[in-house]
């Protein structure tokens, strides 16, 4: 499994997802929120009710923040998993970017 990148002094940069499946749900999720996001334009443009556009633009927020802890979470279990990683550091640092969505 490729590891996190790492800087010269050995600290842990970031961590890339590299499982496949998780990356292929990911991107399906966030390519439907893309065409969500379009549709809330074009409703404000079409003089929607706030209503309804209120409605689409909770189901954008809400795909992507699933988008989000899914990787954070896949990540996780990718860090914790792999023996050569220094999972403390990369737990850290992946718990501060789940707490940025909190």
């Amino acid at each position: 499994m490729p590891k996190a990148v790492t800087h010269a002094g050995g600290d842990v940069e970031s961590h890339v997802l590299h499982d496949q499946a998780q990356l292929h749900a990911i991107v399906t999720r966030l390519k439907r929120a893309h065409g969500q996001m379009g549709a809330v334009v074009r409703m404000l443009e079409e003089g929607r009710s706030c209503e309804d556009v209120i409605t689409q633009m909770a189901a954008v927020n809400k795909a992507v923040n699933t988008a989000a802890f899914t990787l954070i979470s896949s990540s996780l279990k990718e860090c914790i998993i792999d023996p050569t990683i220094d999972s403390d550091d990369v737990t850290t640092k992946l718990q501060k970017l789940f707490l940025s969505l909190a």
